[in-house]
């Protein structure tokens, strides 16, 4: 009773993302400037691309596309990186100082970001890399959340001591312990982390609006805006652009599932 219970609320979840999803790719395939359906309707009449064609036509939407491909090929690997660095090295301190620097992370995790924004432009402003995609990338020199490090800490601490002992007496370094016994043990936990580091990177529209002012440095968050800026009426033609950006996210999700279900 309680598996069917679990299946039952896994679907209802699921139909709940799914849906509006669903909904809105179907509303991208009307035609551009077609008034809203008076009903639902999952299979428009008739089924058009064209709305994607006058989405590309009215903004570069491959140039944003690719730019924020870039930054996320940049930010998620240094962010797995440097966050499961920390989360190995705070799964190895004695469970007192560990313990300080949990408490230490969710205070961080409390800090709002929009604090610090003023703070980080004056920084990157001093060191010239204002209308760069280095304030994009900088957060994965930091984990890019202090959850995710937590998130590492937590599962490096369920793998048992005496299987680090062991590597360590026979002369692994920390390194090697890191990444020939530990990393291979939390394969779901990369995942979690890749997907949400990407997820949040990928959709990430303040921070390419507060550095960048060059238009080839756009990432896609910025050419949704300059679409709808164009004509804020035309409801297909913005779907197809929210289609664009939504379908990337979408597919890294299902990839990651995929790969933190396979036996290590």
């Amino acid at each position: 009773m309680t598996q069917a219970v679990r299946q039952g609320a896994a679907l209802v979840a699921a139909a709940l993302f799914a849906v509006p999803l669903l909904l809105m790719a179907s509303g991208s395939f009307r035609r551009p400037g077609a008034a809203p359906p008076t009903s639902p309707e999952l299979v428009p009449d008739p089924a058009s691309t064209a709305s994607y064609e006058r989405a590309f036509e009215l903004v570069d939407l491959g140039r944003y596309a690719l730019n924020s491909a870039v930054v996320c090929a940049l930010t998620v690997p240094l962010a797995i990186l440097v966050a499961s660095w920390a989360g190995f090295a705070i799964s190895q301190l004695p469970r007192r100082l560990a313990t300080w620097f949990v408490v230490a992370s969710f205070v961080a995790l409390m800090i709002p970001a929009t604090a610090l924004l003023v703070p980080r432009f004056a920084l990157f402003s001093a060191l010239g890399l204002t209308d760069t995609w280095a304030p994009l990338v900088a957060p994965g020199l930091i984990g890019v959340s202090p959850f995710y490090v937590l998130l590492y800490a937590w599962a490096f601490s369920r793998v048992p001591r005496d299987v680090l002992d062991a590597a360590r007496a026979d002369g692994a370094g920390v390194l090697s312990q890191w990444g020939r016994i530990a990393m291979p043990l939390v394969p779901s936990v990369t995942a979690a982390v890749a997907v949400l580091t990407f997820a949040l990177t990928w959709g990430n529209f303040l921070d390419p609006l507060v550095y960048l002012s060059s238009e080839r440095l756009f990432t896609l968050p910025l050419g949704l805006r300059s679409l709808a800026q164009l004509d804020r009426q035309d409801a297909p033609v913005l779907l197809a652009g929210a289609v664009v950006a939504t379908a990337p996210v979408v597919v890294v999700v299902v990839a990651a599932l995929r790969r933190a279900t396979e036996p290590i």
